[in-house]
């Protein structure tokens, strides 16, 4: 299905960025993995994943926190590989708290991470996808996109603001083959969720599977996470040949979260 496209996965080393970029890869892409950690397990993860599936692969590390990386990511795969067809924005991070006792720099460091990162890909790779005529932009929301809830404050607002830069950049592009679409994942076990149950079983003194039902997935109807698996299907549908008037849109994957 993606055979001669380049891919660009933000914060691809694990979790949900990890399953999209093998999920593209497994479908033909050239896929560019990257997170700000630059470990020798991180450029094995791309030469794992080139060994797998018969594909190019390459790990290029950009602090998501800082704009000039964030471009720099985009760039340096495009000038390696020639093009940059499918531009995928997952890197996020999580902090909760009050809005009152939000501390201000985990304020700055989501907003940065979770949305700006998002708007310095998206300028960097648009030039190119109008060039070529072809561009599949598929930002990694959440149905904190949708819904809000209280003490995430600043994961809320970005996730609302990256829905919001989705809608804009469809409409901007609408008609010259490229798309901008966003993915709202519910709760899915991700590293970041693990550390929210261990932090919530502290907390009510509850034991891991009454947490998981009762507190972690109170707003999740189906009471089950959604899978790695779920996430990075529902992207590749995003930035296939079969979605070219699919565009601005929100496709939630949260066990009916958002139904409520």
């Amino acid at each position: 299905m993606f055979a001669g496209k380049i891919a660009i996965v933000t914060g691809s080393t694990s979790g949900i960025g990890l399953a999209i970029a093998e999920a593209l890869a497994a479908k033909g892409a050239t896929v560019v993995l990257n997170s700000f950690s630059d470990t020798e397990k991180d450029h094995a993860l791309a030469a794992g994943i080139a060994a797998r599936y018969g594909v190019e692969a390459a790990y290029i590390r950009a602090d998501m926190a800082k704009p000039a990386e964030c471009r720099a990511l985009v760039e340096l795969a495009a000038r390696r590989f020639g093009r940059a067809d499918i531009l995928v924005n997952n890197a996020g991070i999580q902090f909760v708290a009050p809005v009152e006792e939000f501390p201000v720099e985990r304020w700055d460091a989501i907003i940065a991470i979770n949305l700006t990162s998002a708007f310095h890909t998206i300028a960097a790779a648009v030039p190119h996808m109008r060039k070529a005529g072809f561009g599949r932009i598929v930002n990694i929301a959440s149905a904190h996109g949708l819904r809000a809830s209280p003490n995430k404050s600043a994961y809320v607002a970005a996730k609302h603001g990256l829905v919001g830069l989705t809608k804009t950049v469809a409409l901007e592009l609408a008609g010259r083959g490229v798309t901008c679409n966003a993915v709202c994942p519910g709760f899915v076990l991700t590293p970041l969720v693990e550390t929210q149950i261990i932090d919530r079983m502290a907390e009510t003194g509850l034991d891991r599977e009454t947490t998981i039902r009762d507190v972690i997935l109170q707003k999740q109807p189906s009471k089950q996470f959604a899978s790695l698996e779920e996430i990075a299907a529902a992207t590749l549908f995003l930035a296939s040949p079969e979605a070219a008037q699919v565009t601005g849109t929100t496709l939630s994957v949260d066990g009916g979260w958002t139904a409520q």
